[in-house]
């Protein structure tokens, strides 16, 4: 089977082809684009298109490679063999699998996100060369050896918060999803609300894309945040009117709290509508 997008899932063809081409030659599928454009559910409608379980495996700054793999409770053991546990005799009963562990050993192969893989340390990456590369580990505690019984398809995200090792990115398979152009844009708001009215769509993308390419923005609004935007749009039922004034002391958009995350944004827009306001008394 092939990807090819899903009812829920608007897919570009090049980003049809990436996860195709990963699952042909088998490499990690490396995904990277602004937060919101849609990279986390990737994964699970690849998954669901695909008829594959999802293992997610988030990344935290704390997180370690090593946790992915397995954990060695020694603590446990040292308080069971005090209190005279038998089971102290087995190690294998304080390994802890992790998410790479439960996905080589899965029964059928599944899809394995590894969400955000920039947010951990810059060694995190170069500790799972080997593991990706082989897909296999080996566990020193039990001297027993973990091979992927089917290869999982893995998804690698990144906001690109800082760079990732050479040798890392050489066993990947890569793909950039690009910012939604307008038309992508209107094809994702009718899978989420395909009763919203046209002109409110339209007018409301407008003012979108107008912030969006405002110089100076510190976050510009993803596809997520537009989304939220469009649903307190309608909850409110807010005139179309009020989303077609262009009115310089309305510069700020209604409900501008899912657009504007940040003081600075705000202010932005604050000065550009009284620099508008000056220029209109001249």
């Amino acid at each position: 089977m092939k990807f090819d997008g899903t009812k829920n899932y608007v897919a570009t063809d090049d980003l049809k082809v990436a996860v195709n081409a990963a699952a042909t030659i088998g490499r990690p599928l490396l995904i990277k684009g602004e937060p919101g454009t849609g990279k986390t559910v990737l994964a699970n409608e690849v998954a669901g298109a695909l008829g594959k379980n999802l293992i997610e495996w988030h990344v935290k700054s704390t997180t370690k490679a090593q946790q992915g793999l397995y954990e060695y409770d020694a603590v446990s053991r040292l308080r069971d063999s005090q209190l005279g546990d038998e089971k102290v005799h087995d190690i294998a009963n304080y390994i802890k699998k992790g998410k790479m562990w439960e996905a080589f050993t899965a029964e059928n192969s599944p899809v394995l996100l590894i969400d955000e893989i920039d947010k951990a340390d810059i060694e995190f990456p170069n500790d799972l060369l080997l593991e990706l590369d082989r897909m296999e580990f080996h566990v020193y505690e039990t001297g027993e050896t973990i091979k992927a019984v089917n290869r999982p398809l893995v998804i690698i995200t990144s906001n690109n918060e800082k760079e990732l090792p050479d040798a890392f990115l050489r066993r990947c398979f890569f793909h950039y999803i690009q910012f939604p152009e307008a038309a992508t844009m209107r094809a994702i708001v009718d899978v989420h609300f395909p009763d919203i009215q046209k002109e409110l769509v339209a007018e409301a993308l407008n003012i979108f894309y107008e912030i969006r390419d405002i110089p100076g923005m510190k976050k510009k609004p993803s596809t997520s945040e537009v989304l939220d935007w469009l649903k307190l749009l309608m909850a409110e039922d807010l005139p179309l009117e009020v989303l077609k004034s262009r009115d310089t002391k309305t510069l700020i958009p209604p409900l501008h709290g899912a657009l504007l995350k940040n003081e600075q944004d705000v202010h932005l827009l604050e000065r550009l509508a009284f620099v508008n306001r000056s220029q209109n008394r001249e």
